[in-house]
């Protein structure tokens, strides 16, 4: 496959990864009546990257996430010389998620920015008012469970065809355990996305956001391979 081609498919993943996960975060959690929750918000997320995993699985790998494409290079399992292509077609399709929700989410006149689009952050701007350290804890451990489960339902090993399940789900309880401690990132590419437009403090917290997934991701890499990945 051409690397336009992947490129491609991780831009159009990561997109909707923003657009399906923080879309429903910002237009649908809170809704009058019938807001669908931390709960539905989770599902969300696990949901986007269920149904991408499907549909460009076979095009990308579908990382939508550099944080992912950085731990499976770290575990043999992606070349280093598509990490940079990767890693821009990621942040470039949370961009163009972000600014899209943005658009639609102020349609009813709402200061959308002010409320954070999503946004992922600690301490003042954590959902629980968590302060920098759990945030960090939280983030390098959710993103190395996360890298097990993808490294280890994507080994050939595993049964066949039910990674995406897998790895949505875990998703989903990603987003259960740690909406209340950062919004969630797990994914440089989706806190990156709606901190451009948000500005100010979501950009003076988006290191975190940066350096703990990579940092996790790295760390589930050598866990698997040191512990359960087969030797030769």
């Amino acid at each position: 496959m051409s690397i336009g081609k992947k490129f491609s498919a991780e831009l159009i993943g990561t997109f909707w990864l923003v657009f399906g996960g923080c879309g429903s975060a910002v237009l649908a959690a809170t809704f009058p009546e019938v807001g669908i929750g931390l709960v539905g918000v989770a599902l969300a997320f696990g949901l986007t990257v269920l149904t991408m995993a499907f549909a460009i699985g076979h095009v990308s790998g579908c990382h939508l996430n550099p944080a992912v494409s950085i731990g499976l290079w770290a575990g043999r399992r992606f070349p280093g010389r598509e990490l940079l292509p990767y890693i821009v077609a990621q942040v470039l399709g949370a961009a163009i998620a972000a600014g899209i929700l943005l658009l639609i989410a102020s349609g009813n006149g709402s200061d959308v920015r002010a409320g954070g689009l999503a946004s992922n952050g600690y301490g003042a701007h954590s959902p629980g008012g968590y302060s920098l350290l759990s945030g960090f804890l939280a983030e390098v451990v959710l993103t190395m469970i996360f890298l097990v489960v993808i490294l280890g339902s994507t080994d050939p090993r595993a049964p066949k065809g039910f990674a995406p399940i897998a790895i949505g789900m875990a998703l989903t309880l990603i987003h259960l355990i740690g909406i209340p401690v950062t919004n969630v990132s797990v994914n440089p590419a989706r806190s990156t996305g709606p901190a451009l437009f948000v500005g100010g403090w979501a950009l003076s917290q988006l290191w975190l956001f940066w350096v703990a997934p990579i940092l996790g991701a790295l760390a589930g890499s050598l866990l698997y391979r040191g512990l359960l990945e087969e030797t030769k």
